[in-house]
């Protein structure tokens, strides 16, 4: 399967881009993330995440399909 997916804030920084695409046998958000942190070593821990499929705020278990974009959300700080 393929998708895109979109990093904001300390996500962003951690994997030095905004956006890519990955192709992989996840299926869920939860695998998707699984993945990237294996590959790139984000090191946050899901619970600290949220997450959003093609714009609607999604659990975990989502199930992805093609061509889906994914955005991790992690906790932001402001002042």
């Amino acid at each position: 399967m393929k998708v895109k997916v979109l990093y904001f804030a300390l996500l962003r920084e951690r994997r030095g881009l905004s956006e890519e695409e990955i192709e992989g046998t996840f299926r869920t958000v939860n695998e998707l993330y699984e993945h990237l942190d294996g590959l790139h070593r984000l090191g946050m821990a899901m619970s600290q995440l949220r997450a959003a499929v093609n714009g609607m705020f999604v659990d975990m278990g989502h199930e992805l399909t093609e061509s889906d974009t994914v955005v991790f959300i992690p906790p932001v700080a402001g002042g």
